[in-house]
């Protein structure tokens, strides 16, 4: 009788143990369906996440400095104020040099091309050199020019009373500016501005067909008067 109950507990146990093993079994398929999903779907990976966007620097806006044409007109004072103005307003800081401004000014100069040379000599004074421009930028100097009053010399006047005929081109004339010179820069992380009182003479042609150009300009501050 022992033995019998012996032999028959020893089954119950290896039934109940193949029972335990198959409810694993089962429990385990289902913690992997519940890992791997549906049949046929695919679990995520990493490829198919969608790849982090690079901006691309060759793509960005490239901002060149430019410098502002001088307006076209047939009006002398309107030209020689513009040009003016052109010639003293500047920054050191856009990473334009002083031949840039004067190639600007240069485009309005005599068409015929005779006084260019000579227009861009008189330019080279009215700019800083290339050595006081780079050590005017590391103070942030910007400048430009307020005008007080432009006119007609009279000594223009008395100059065209005595010219022969032909010697001066169709619509010479000559505007004498005055003004201001404003310079601001940062010294020792302040800001500073000076001020100068300049005066000057332009030579245009102002044809009545056609718009004025700039021919030559007077020495700063020997103007004609």
């Amino acid at each position: 009788m022992k033995s019998f109950l012996s032999d028959r507990s020893r089954r119950r146990l290896i039934g109940l143990i193949a029972a335990l093993a198959l409810i694993v079994a089962v429990a385990g398929i289902g913690v992997y369906g519940l890992l791997a999903g549906p049949e046929g779907a695919s679990r995520p990976s990493d490829s198919d996440d969608p790849a982090p966007t690079v901006a691309d620097p060759s793509n960005e806006p490239v901002f060149e400095p430019t410098i502002p044409p001088v307006p076209t007109t047939s009006d002398p004072q309107t030209f020689a104020h513009a040009v003016a103005e052109r010639i003293f307003t500047w920054e050191t800081t856009t990473g334009l040099m002083p031949l840039d401004y004067s190639a600007a000014i240069l485009e309005v100069g005599d068409p015929s091309g005779t006084e260019q040379a000579g227009l861009a000599a008189d330019l080279s004074s009215y700019f800083p050199t290339r050595e006081a421009w780079i050590d005017l930028r590391t103070y942030s100097t910007t400048q430009c020019l307020s005008i007080e009053d432009s006119y007609t010399p009279q000594a223009w006047a008395e100059a065209v009373d005595q010219a022969r005929s032909g010697q001066l081109p169709a619509g010479a004339t000559a505007v004498t500016i005055e003004g201001t010179r404003h310079r601001t820069g940062v010294w020792n992380e302040e800001p500073v501005t000076t001020k100068h009182e300049v005066a000057f003479t332009l030579f245009l042609t102002c044809p009545e067909d056609g718009n004025c150009a700039l021919l030559r300009l007077s020495e700063l501050d020997n103007p004609l008067r």
